[in-house]
């Protein structure tokens, strides 16, 4: 980013890279509401101050680097006083991981930076981003093991994404294809955590197979999976909290899984 760069180019690039400031933010703590808040604090602060963007960066990680910047300085309050319950509990039990490895595994498997652009976003030197998210890696899959229920219509896609819940020391209850096979399979073996494609084999949406199982068992953390991640990135009704991008990398999966197992989400969401 040049220090030349006009307002209005500077609000395309930014409303272009928001969808994803606001997935980074949300999966950090585990909720659509706090992220999107952290998110638009972000945006306050830029509007407020326009130095606060390094003109040194590209745009999208100068933006991310606000949000960093702003999260660090409020983590350890959240995390202090994180109420009792499921997410009260994660916030705990992030705590004890350590220091600055999930955001360093989020920002390059999720968010796809090179650890080059995560050094710079963090402040911190490229071999020490390189070794966080080894550390997160590690930590993350050691932490929780549980069940997951996979909703994927591609088979192929499917088998992948079973052997790498496998891989992780998970448990897959069932595959299913339909909206109707997922209410079937996820009440017949209640999962930990449902991994979900958004269109389905009958044109059914996965959406709408994770809102039955959310109103049949409530707390369950949920990851989707989507070609079109934006359209569920608005922040204008309830939305997920974790998301990867198809095409997926490994990576990705792995980073969202070991992630998704230290929330709860109990909001429904609308196709």
């Amino acid at each position: 980013m040049t220090a030349q760069i006009t307002d209005q180019d500077l609000t395309t690039q930014i409303g272009a890279n928001l969808p994803f400031l606001r997935r980074y933010a949300r999966a950090l703590t585990g909720n659509q509401t706090s992220g999107d808040t952290y998110a638009a604090t972000t945006l306050e602060a830029i509007l407020t101050d326009r130095s606060t963007l390094e003109t040194s960066m590209a745009v999208k990680p100068a933006l991310f680097k606000v949000l960093h910047t702003i999260w660090q300085s409020s983590k350890s309050t959240a995390v202090s006083g994180a109420e009792d319950g499921l997410e009260g509990a994660a916030q705990k039990h992030m705590a004890r991981l350590t220091e600055n490895t999930r955001e360093a595994l989020l920002l390059h498997t999720i968010e796809e930076f090179t650890f080059g652009e995560v050094a710079a976003i963090m402040g911190i030197e490229q071999t020490e981003a390189e070794h966080l998210v080894a550390v997160a890696h590690r930590e993350m899959a050691d932490s929780i093991a549980g069940s997951v229920l996979i909703i994927e219509d591609e088979p192929v896609i499917a088998m992948d994404l079973e052997s790498l819940v496998c891989d992780l020391g998970h448990r897959v209850t069932a595959i299913a294809r339909t909206r109707t096979e997922a209410m079937e399979k996820g009440s017949a073996d209640k999962p930990d955590l449902i991994l979900a494609d958004i269109r389905l084999a009958d044109n059914s949406s996965g959406i709408d197979a994770v809102n039955d199982l959310l109103g049949k068992f409530g707390t369950l953390p949920v990851i989707f999976i989507t070609a079109y991640p934006e359209r569920l990135l608005t922040g204008d009704r309830p939305e997920p909290a974790f998301l990867i991008s198809k095409p997926y990398n490994e990576d990705q999966v792995r980073s969202a899984v070991s992630q998704a197992m230290f929330f709860s989400t109990t909001a429904t969401l609308k196709a």
